[in-house]
Parts: C-alpha cells; sequence; structure tokens
C-alpha cells in the first residue's frame, strides 16, 4: 500500500464562521465607514453647492431631504462620520501608547459604540 499523500488543494474558509475580537471590529469599520465617506463626498458636495447656488437650489435640496429614502442617506452618512472621527480619535490614542493593554483596548472599542450611539442620539435630538 502507498502512504495518503497530503492534499494540496485549498480550504475553504468560511470567514463569517469565526469570532473577532471586538478590538478587530472596531478597526475593519473604521476602514468600511471611511471607505463609505470617500465615495459620498461627491454627493455631499454636490448638495452644498446646489444648495449654495441660488435660492431656488437651496428650495430644491430642502424639498429633497423631506424624502424619507434621503434622510436615511444621510443620516447613514452622518453615522459613518460620526462613527469614522470616534474611532479615528481611537486610533490616534493607540498610537500614542495609549490603550494599548489588551484590557483597555477592549474598554476603548466598547467605548468607541458607545460614544458613537450617544453622538447620533444627540445630533437626532438637536436637528
Amino acid at each position: 500500500m502507498t502512504a495518503l499523500k497530503k492534499d494540496s488543494r485549498p480550504v475553504f474558509q468560511a470567514v463569517l464562521k469565526y469570532r473577532y475580537p471586538v478590538t478587530a471590529i472596531v478597526s475593519v469599520l473604521h476602514r468600511i465607514s471611511g471607505v463609505i465617506l470617500f465615495f459620498c463626498i461627491p454627493l455631499l458636495l454636490w448638495t452644498l453647492n446646489k444648495s449654495l447656488s441660488s435660492a431656488d437650489g437651496f428650495s430644491s435640496v430642502q424639498q429633497c431631504l423631506q424624502s424619507p429614502l434621503v434622510l436615511i442617506l444621510f443620516w447613514a452618512i452622518l453615522a459613518a462620520l460620526l462613527y469614522h472621527l470616534v474611532a479615528g480619535i481611537r486610533h490616534l490614542l493607540a498610537d500614542a501608547g495609549i490603550g494599548e493593554s489588551l484590557k483597555t483596548a477592549r474598554f476603548g472599542a466598547y467605548l468607541t459604540f458607545l460614544i458613537t450611539i450617544a453622538l447620533l442620539i444627540a445630533v437626532r435630538i438637536l436637528l
């Protein structure tokens, strides 16, 4: 009999099956929110340009913002912006050597989510 040969075929890795640490989730979401913001910049600049061009442009943007779908879109962009800001500050603090231990990194990750949610609620109340 011949010895069994090791199988050299690639193995399927079910990425969603793994349980990632909260610090990795915060980091990945920070990158995703940055990509979302990058692709939304043209929309935001166009909206700003249209609203500042004339009184008619301002009223058309104001009328467009009454649509629930557009409001949800702008709310998602605002959520990405606030999350990216808070997570970016967390990453800057980590680069400065603050919060590098496992316990403080986890605390900072949960605090990032908490602060982002609090800011979104505060913005919703104020607007």
